[in-house]
């Protein structure tokens, strides 16, 4: 029979983003509140909706979202502060309030890893300089800001052909037709989309103006150009787009890491070395169909956070807890606000030949973005579940090795 225990096991979600956030929601939509102590901690007190940062960096309004309205009601303890250190042998959470010095030490009987990635400038000379970023809102708002200024005809380069370069330089394109903006890719226009997908987007960019630097590498970023193997390419705005690097505090940690700093996880997003944390989103090493490991993306992150969530709350219950195969089904890039591309994917996030583009996909991707935020801002209303019961007692901890591995 299950008991409510006197003491509440104390759970703490450390990073607010698309993963932390919806995983501390379910939590405590999972679990009974009387049973447990459920901590949001997060630097900023609104939701960012990472997705939509190019938006914001062209001077589009985002619908604030704050977290206290967020979780109003649901037993979630919102902590505005910065992580500084985790100590998974104590099992505590060093934590700086945005408003202090000292740090302060948080005990946790469970904790979920959300810290998720920041801009990754692959140590490129010049780029923390005098690059931009738009991995998340004080980026954004930096770059937004030094494009407000541009005058006609100034040259603007994305360095990157990834979805997210692809996305900010449409948008920058199309409310800016007055620019002149570039994009640098590694390697050819999309290749890594299906032939109607490559060609839907090549005709975008000569729609938009767009000049494509295609088999280009960036070796340095100076204030007014960037560099290349080539030759050097004219630029007053640089926007660097290749990627993104993991919060560097896991791989100071006793967790065991990979060599980017991702922690290494079971199939129930349990950490391999130590039980009692779980991690999602960017910040986990998450291995999907074919042993091919899940790229850093919300679409990755939310079922992620899902994982993690339902199996804490079944451990925590004494119940079964189950694994979901994690896999893709598209790929969705918006192309400026009138135009996008839906590219239809393998389970292991390859092109199939269907692709959906123009209007239509612009709409599909805006109700994909819609309804990511509208699951992070009502954490109690989406999918309702019964509340359960914390079984009394110290829940048992078993070694990785017999953990479930899904």
């Amino acid at each position: 029979m299950q008991v409510s225990q006197l003491t509440q096991h104390r759970i703490i979600v450390i990073g607010a983003g698309y993963a932390g956030a919806i995983a501390a929601g379910r939590l405590a939509r999972r679990l009974r509140r009387e049973d447990v102590a459920i901590t949001l901690v997060n630097p900023e007190p609104d939701f960012v909706e990472r997705v939509r940062m190019h938006q914001l960096a062209v001077g589009q309004e985002l619908r604030p979202r704050p977290f206290a309205e967020m979780f109003a009601g649901t037993g979630v303890r919102l902590r505005l502060a910065r992580v500084t250190a985790v100590d998974v042998d104590r099992r505590t959470v060093t934590v700086t309030a945005t408003d202090a010095t000292a740090g302060e030490d948080l005990t946790y009987d469970t904790l979920v890893y959300a810290l998720g990635s920041a801009w990754n400038t692959h140590d490129v000379p010049g780029t923390a300089e005098h690059a931009h970023d738009i991995a998340g809102r004080p980026g954004a708002l930096r770059l937004r800001e030094r494009l407000a200024a541009l005058g006609a005809g100034q040259p603007v380069v994305v360095v990157g052909g990834g979805l997210t370069g692809l996305e900010a330089a449409t948008e920058i394109a199309e409310t800016r037709p007055d620019l002149d903006v570039a994009l640098a890719a590694h390697a050819a226009l999309g290749d890594w989309l299906s032939p109607k997908g490559r060609h839907h987007l090549r005709r975008v960019c000569d729609r938009l103006g767009i000049t494509v630097h295609e088999h280009t590498t960036v070796t340095a970023v100076a204030a007014d150009h960037v560099t290349t193997a080539a030759d050097d390419i004219p630029s007053s705005v640089t926007v660097w787009t290749t990627g993104f690097a993991v919060h560097p505090i896991a791989q100071a940690t006793a967790l065991k890491t990979d060599a980017t700093g991702r922690i290494e996880v079971d199939g129930t997003m349990r950490s391999v070395s130590h039980p009692d944390v779980y991690a999602i989103g960017d910040a986990a090493l998450v291995m999907g169909p074919n042993d091919k490991p899940l790229r850093m993306s919300c679409a990755s992150g939310i079922p992620t956070a899902w994982q993690a969530a339902d199996s804490i709350a079944s451990r925590l219950t004494g119940t079964k807890p189950t694994t979901v195969p994690l896999r893709y089904f598209n790929q969705c890039i918006s192309l400026g606000r009138k135009d996008g591309l839906i590219q239809y994917v393998t389970a292991d996030d390859q092109a199939r030949p269907a692709a959906l583009t123009g209007k239509t996909a612009a709409l599909y991707k805006e109700l994909v973005c819609k309804g990511a935020a509208w699951g992070v801002a009502n954490p109690t209303l989406a999918k309702p579940t019964r509340r359960r019961g914390v079984m009394q007692g110290p829940t048992p901890l078993p070694h990785p090795t017999t953990a479930n591995a899904g």
